[in-house]
């Protein structure tokens, strides 16, 4: 933005800010200017120029060769509609950047809110403001609808104990458990695989010569019963039991909204063992390359000009440290 560039150039300028602010009684803030590796830069460029709207237009208006630069009511109105549809989005970014807790999950219900109220458009709601929000809703929604990333996303939401089926449609729900009970089946296949093949199993030795065997117990009533039941019920296959476990999963108890899933999925691993293998697959994957981003944002200020002699294992050593300490 033009406004925000004249007063990075012009230290004048920012000093004149500085006192208009104090005489209007604003926030003695400095302008924010848009970073093209950041996307939110631009609503909090935005943002802080309405919040200083009054400084600046009485600095400007000073000067003839920026006079032409106060913004008009035209240019805030524009301003005030984008500032209202970003500040949310704005918010919801953040969040799913985070590489300290489970953020893929969430997805999937940001995007249900999105689509049923933040980005819903209201009677209030100017003509501009109404454009932008379906532009950006329409944008989502395409953007997330190859089927790969669905299925990613809604696998991810059903391992979530706080939200399980919530935000899945109610005609695909089926075709998930179906898809869930495959899954695990493979990774506990593949877990099995890898286990070592041969195992020692100790055996009982006989009794030897002239040793008493103990005698056999005499049975009891009880133990006719017990026998017929056990020739009866056959032990459920490795699927159903699979099965038995998703549906007691999804009948288990509803939890809070600030749970932290993978601590869930610690502490009911005994409850569930098969399940809790699919949830570590989903659960680990980040939303977005933020996390990624830092990792390389964090070696390039450790390589730099005057240290670009560093070994690339001594790189390694110090990015892993910088991101761990």
């Amino acid at each position: 933005m033009a406004i925000v560039s004249c007063f990075s150039y012009s230290w004048k300028k920012r000093r004149h800010l500085a006192e208009v602010q104090i005489q209007l009684g604003l926030p003695s803030h400095q302008l924010i200017t848009e970073s093209a590796t950041r996307w939110g830069s631009r609503q909090q460029m935005i943002e802080r120029v309405l919040e200083q709207e009054g400084a600046l237009a009485k600095v400007l208006s000073n000067d003839k060769k920026t006079r032409h630069l106060v913004p008009t009511w035209q240019d805030l109105e524009v301003l005030e509609a984008v500032q209202k549809v970003l500040k949310p989005l704005q918010d919801f970014t953040d969040a799913l950047s985070g590489e300290e807790y489970v953020t893929l999950s969430y997805v999937k219900p940001v995007l249900h809110l999105f689509n049923d109220s933040l980005l819903a458009c209201e009677e209030g709601d100017s003509e501009l403001c109404k454009s932008i929000k379906t532009s950006i809703v329409e944008y989502l929604n395409h953007k997330y609808s190859d089927p790969a990333t669905t299925d990613l996303l809604e696998m991810a939401s059903f391992v979530d104990p706080r939200f399980r089926a919530t935000y899945i449609p109610s005609e695909k729900v089926d075709a998930l458990k179906h898809r869930a009970v495959l899954e695990v089946e493979t990774l506990l296949a593949d877990q099995s695989s890898c286990q070592p093949s041969h195992l020692h199993v100790p055996t009982v030795p006989e009794p030897a010569d002239g040793e008493s065997a103990v005698a056999p117990k005499a049975k009891t009533l009880a133990s006719f019963f017990k026998q017929r039941t056990a020739t009866t019920t056959a032990p459920p296959t490795k699927r159903e039991a699979i099965e038995n476990e998703l549906s007691s999963y999804l009948q288990s108890a509803s939890v809070e909204s600030d749970t932290d899933p993978l601590k869930w999925w610690k502490d009911h691993e005994v409850v569930f063992p098969a399940l809790s293998h699919l949830a570590k697959k989903y659960l680990l994957v980040p939303a977005t390359s933020s996390p990624s981003e830092r990792v390389f944002s964090c070696s390039g200020n450790i390589v730099t000009c005057h240290r670009a002699s560093l070994k690339p294992d001594v790189v390694g050593r110090l990015v892993f440290l910088a991101q761990n300490l």
